[in-house]
């Protein structure tokens, strides 16, 4: 059988056998479509990922010849003009056909996310949830892509997998306390912690796991090391589920605890489940919508017929996602936003004729506006910087992956803010501090837990996940989030990120 692995040394397998895979370009195709979950994947996405800021003369028919010479060595025994039934043609580009079992990084993500499903829970299984927990970290045999870190396409889906490895973690150490296992799981607990200290369940693991080992002290001291890193490095306390357990341990009265369920992520654009490999299989795509959700309609606007020609298919290919039309320039998605009411535009920040940004004020300034992400290749900080001073929900970068588009396309509907995290750094630090006349008023006046919220805000989560943060539910969020906007006078959320930045409120670098 056939098969990839991408958790530890990258690689594909015929029957146990390692095949030849070829140069370092060559098996980054490869990694890149593996990265895809099945998608197809541009073949001008391809070269700009393959080669940055740089591509070659003949970087098409390099591309071609990579992907010829894969296929034979994924296909060793396919005639010369029978269809390719793994490296497959896709318009406008190539996909990765395979089962989730074939692919580690797949089965790994396909193990977790079942094993933090409601009704797995429920069912009072600890055992199986241990067990397909268990199971999915065996599979990680290091590293995931780490022979491709310098692309930014593959250190994203490498930092998505490592989340999803810490979330397996936590799983299993919960079922595990569960199964009356807290003696065997200390020390490892102890080291989760001390790696990830700003993960609130890391912490409640550790302290249940003491206390249920008869070690009160020990329990209590270590949410007193959770409560210190927090003030230090986001200048909070402990959120109100960790407070809770500090009250039950110090009246004694802590038996069985609730264990709160470790969320998996969402975002911006964080990544997909590849569960559309193949037919048949089962496992679930994040972000796909529900049943009878509405469909999102984009308007992409680009001077590029090539780019937009790109992205019409990539919305062409994903459930829930249509193309609303398209323009050439700033006048045209201008009047394509009057006549076809999108809930999202991409645009692109540089055109001619009417630039992004001046398009972008205008269509802000109308009647129940669209959501707008500005696409950049790299583009002038000043630019940037007034777009999200407009009022855009934030940008990214042309060369982003298809699911990453997906991703901030769907997170700029929820309201969310998009910055883009190759740019975000030098943006922000360039600008942050900067006295503007139509800045909005200072924070002062505002209350401590709106500002908490802000500050989260501030560094790129989202309203679920500030809950999480913040033990406060979705919908307290979202309106506390509402009341920001409207005590600054702003109205997207973006421009949030941009104030809690001009004011001092969080500083460049700051965790």
């Amino acid at each position: 059988m056939l098969t990839f692995t991408a958790l530890g040394p990258f690689q594909a397998w015929a029957d146990g056998a390692p095949l030849d895979l070829g140069g370092q370009r060559q098996r980054a195709v490869l990694a890149r479509l593996l990265v895809a979950g099945g998608r197809a994947v541009p073949v001008n996405t391809l070269i700009d990922e393959l080669w940055p800021g740089s591509p070659p003369a003949q970087a098409l028919s390099t591309i071609q010849g990579y992907v010829s010479r894969l296929r034979r060595a994924l296909e060793p025994g396919r005639a010369p003009r029978e269809e390719a039934g793994v490296l497959v043609s896709a318009p406008p580009g190539y996909a990765l056909r395979a089962r989730t079992e074939q692919v580690d990084a797949w089965h790994f993500e396909s193990l977790v996310k079942s094993g933090v499903k409601p009704d797995v829970k429920s069912d009072g299984a600890p055992a199986r949830v241990w067990a397909a927990m268990d199971t999915a970290l065996g599979l990680w045999r290091g590293p995931a892509l780490a022979e491709f870190a310098e692309l930014s396409w593959a250190a994203t889906e490498a930092g998505r997998l490592e989340e999803l490895r810490l979330i397996a973690l936590e799983r299993r150490a919960d079922a595990g306390l569960a199964l009356g296992r807290a003696t065997a799981l200390v020390a490892d607990l102890e080291a989760h912690a001390s790696a990830y200290p700003l993960r609130e369940e890391a912490w409640r693991l550790l302290a249940v796991a003491l206390y249920r080992m008869g070690r009160q002290g020990d329990a209590l001291a270590a949410l007193r090391r959770a409560r210190a890193v927090w003030r230090e490095e986001l200048g909070l306390d402990l959120t109100a589920g960790l407070k809770r357990l500090e009250a039950d341990m110090l009246a004694q009265r802590l038996e069985e605890p609730p264990a709160p369920r470790a969320a998996a992520p969402g975002l911006p654009g964080a990544g997909t489940v590849p569960g559309d490999a193949a037919p048949g299989d089962t496992a679930p795509v994040s972000g796909e919508p529900a049943a009878g959700a509405p469909v999102l309609r984009v308007l992409v606007a680009d001077d590029q017929a090539l780019v937009r020609a790109g992205l019409k298919a990539v919305l062409d290919a994903e459930p829930g996602v249509a193309p609303a039309g398209e323009a050439a320039n700033g006048e045209e998605a201008i009047a394509g936003v009057r006549a076809t009411r999108p809930d999202v535009v991409l645009l692109d920040i540089q055109m001619p004729r009417l630039d992004g940004l001046a398009a972008a004020r205008r269509i802000l300034a109308g009647e129940r506006p669209p959501k707008v992400v500005m696409m950049t290749t790299f583009g002038s900080d000043e630019n940037l910087y007034a777009a999200l001073r407009a009022g855009v929900s934030g940008f990214l970068l042309k060369t982003s992956p298809p699911e990453q588009i997906l991703a901030a396309i769907r997170a700029a509907a929820a309201g969310d803010a998009l910055i883009d995290p190759a740019v975000t750094t030098r943006l922000i630090s360039a600008f942050a501090g900067r006295v503007d006349p139509d800045s909005p008023p200072a924070l002062a006046g505002l209350p401590d837990d709106r500002l908490d919220v802000l500050k989260l805000v501030a560094r790129g989560l989202t309203n679920r996940q500030i809950g999480q943060t913040l033990s406060l539910p979705e919908e307290e969020v979202s309106l506390s989030v509402k009341a920001l906007l409207e005590h600054l006078g702003l109205f997207d959320r973006a421009q949030l990120v941009m104030a809690a930045y001009e004011s001092g409120l969080v500083t460049p670098g700051a965790k």
